[in-house]
């Protein structure tokens, strides 16, 4: 009975967190999209990321080195990143809903998300979908679950990298003297 209630356990965290990088893939796909058809991003170009990078510049809490990388380098190439944001954004959901290169796309996501977070876009949507990505990568081994990664043997290919740096560092402690 108590094997049986361990397994079940088990596969209920498995499951939550297969459910949590679905959700995950599901809320990047709808941010893409919405980007698109709701914010007009695409029928108007730039206005929308203009407006947006033109308010970040007088939020106290964006840092200053943001500030001067919105101001010199993102409002210069505003098309550029126009089209970029939610065309990522839309492959990136995709990818994460069938699971494949969990790893890179998490990443991905949580480098765009710490940009987000600097242009002093912080809520409560953004702080869960932070927290939900590095969940995602340390439950990486549960989150395989129903992923082309898995199909594909690419979980392994990971694994096998992981191994072979893991070896590679070894920690010695020093004697005290």
């Amino acid at each position: 009975m108590k094997l049986l209630s361990t397994r079940f356990r088990e596969q209920a965290f498995q499951s939550l967190v297969t459910l949590m990088r679905l959700l995950f893939g599901i809320g990047w796909l709808f941010a893409g999209i919405t980007k698109i058809t709701e914010k007009h991003w695409f029928s108007e170009p730039g206005i929308f990321i203009k407006n947006y990078l033109m308010m970040a510049l007088d939020k106290p809490n964006v840092p200053e080195f943001y500030k001067y990388f919105i101001a010199h380098f993102a409002l210069k190439h505003i098309m550029f990143f126009n089209y970029t944001i939610p065309i990522v954004q839309i492959i990136i959901g995709i990818v994460l809903i069938v699971g494949l290169m969990i790893i890179p796309s998490v990443l991905i996501c949580l480098f765009m998300h710490i940009n987000f977070i600097l242009s002093g876009n912080m809520n409560l949507i953004s702080l869960t979908l932070y927290t939900s990505a590095f969940c995602i990568l340390l439950f990486l081994n549960k989150s395989y679950v129903l992923s082309l990664d898995r199909y594909l043997g690419i979980e392994n290919r990971f694994n096998n990298i992981k191994q072979k740096v893991g070896k590679n560092i070894t920690y010695t402690p020093s004697k005290a003297s």
